[in-house]
């Protein structure tokens, strides 16, 4: 089986999303998602002005080959752009390979290890009583597991917080990356106080703890914003609330750091969204210095990527904690569950609901039950797109937020 066109579409159906068509020769198709918040267009030329020219002809599969092909051929190695691509060709390539055997992709990798996938939904309030309904609203959806952000006494707005009560539980509408009106977009600019923010947390997990008990496993994004002994100090107020986990406490390019916060802390740590590749976790797996690996599927060379990754994390005693924000296309959580039901080492899934509007594009046959996530039957992925309905959602620029201290320096956001 011969591919023979691989074709890229950019829609936004409420946010920007990237998507590799594979074709091949027997008129199996495959899907891969290549988004990149705020950086779409960049992945999208560099698939489809390098990648996808090389593709037709080759056999659809041979995954492996062609994963070292385009990474080890390119000689530019790693780095988000770069990895989104190729996740993008890998994970297409492992869509039509299922399709092909009949079977939903988990099958191939090994069959299920699970039931289902636990997911944390995100739980955000400006003040204290509004997170508390958010809370319960997300326990209503099903939810078993939830990360906690707040808003901070003297900021106007915080990384992870809505900006309107969450009222009937999960927001489709969060999405930080900001549009302007006319398409002409520049990043927001906001405002951080790390100090405000490390005296207030521990009283809003006092608080929830208080309000919800014991058993209930919360979780916290530091969103990359301390520096080392600031991260030791929050773990270490956080002991007493029994978090699952401290999420990217400090910018992942400093490995080092996370020496001095495992020091100081018996805080579980997460951390790796920003990566993209099993080189960038290689110290940290090896000197244990974190509980959860943090990349997504998207991001960190598709399928075979990800699977390297959690093998050598679970060599090492870590556990799986995938990205899912609704900046993954419901293509990158579809491989996401797939990896989560199959490999042995899984701890967690992020699961943030799509909105509608990017269901209608993206046609999913997983499915949300009793706080477990799981893939579905559907052989491949068990995603299929709708090109109608994605033509209605043109490309809209967008940017994440730049974050600024309370003196003008720009900030880790």
């Amino acid at each position: 089986m011969r591919i023979t066109a691989a074709d890229t579409l950019v829609t936004s159906p409420g946010r920007n999303f990237v998507t590799l068509r594979i074709t091949t020769d027997e008129g199996l198709t495959g899907l891969g998602d290549a988004t990149l918040n705020g950086r779409e267009l960049a992945v999208e030329a560099y698939l489809r002005e390098h990648l996808a020219p090389l593709l037709p002809g080759r056999d659809a599969g041979a995954i492996e080959d062609t994963w070292q092909y385009l990474y080890r051929g390119a000689y530019w190695r790693r780095g988000p752009v770069t990895m989104a691509a190729l996740a993008a060709v890998d994970t297409a390539l492992w869509d039509i390979k299922a399709k092909a055997a009949g079977m939903p992709l988990y099958q191939l990798l090994g069959g299920a290890s699970r039931r289902g996938a636990l997911a944390y939904g995100h739980a955000s309030g400006r003040d204290l009583p509004e997170l508390l309904d958010s809370v319960r609203a997300h326990l209503a959806d099903g939810y078993r597991a939830i990360r906690i952000q707040s808003g901070i006494p003297g900021l106007d707005s915080v990384y992870g917080v809505a900006n309107s009560a969450a009222g009937g539980g999960e927001r489709y509408d969060y999405e930080p990356a900001r549009r302007a009106a006319g398409g002409a977009a520049r990043p927001a600019e906001e405002v951080w106080d790390t100090r405000a923010y490390l005296r207030h947390m521990p009283s809003v997990f006092e608080a929830v703890r208080h309000e919800f008990g014991p058993e209930l496993p919360l979780l916290h994004d530091g969103h990359h914003r301390m520096t080392p002994m600031q991260a030791a100090r929050l773990g270490k107020d956080l002991e007493p609330y029994d978090l699952f986990w401290l999420e990217d406490a400090t910018p992942g390019e400093d490995q080092s750091a996370l020496r001095l916060i495992r020091s100081h802390t018996t805080t579980p740590l997460a951390i790796g969204e920003v990566f993209n590749s099993v080189h960038d976790y290689t110290t940290l797996l090896q000197e244990r210095l974190i509980d959860y690996v943090r990349s997504a599927v998207t991001h960190t060379g598709g399928v075979t990527g990800m699977r390297r990754l959690l093998d050598l994390a679970g060599v090492h005693g870590v556990r799986s904690g995938m990205h899912g924000p609704t900046d993954i296309s419901p293509v990158g959580m579809a491989a996401a569950l797939h990896l989560d039901l199959a490999v042995h080492n899984f701890g967690i899934q992020e699961y943030m609901r799509h909105s509608p509007r990017t269901l209608e594009v993206f046609r999913t046959s997983y499915r949300f039950e009793q706080g477990l996530l799981h893939p579905g039957e559907s052989p491949g992925l068990g995603v299929e797109l709708d090109e109608e309905a994605a033509a209605r959602f043109p490309y809209t620029p967008a940017y994440l937020p730049v974050n600024r201290l309370t003196d003008g320096t720009v900030h880790d956001w």
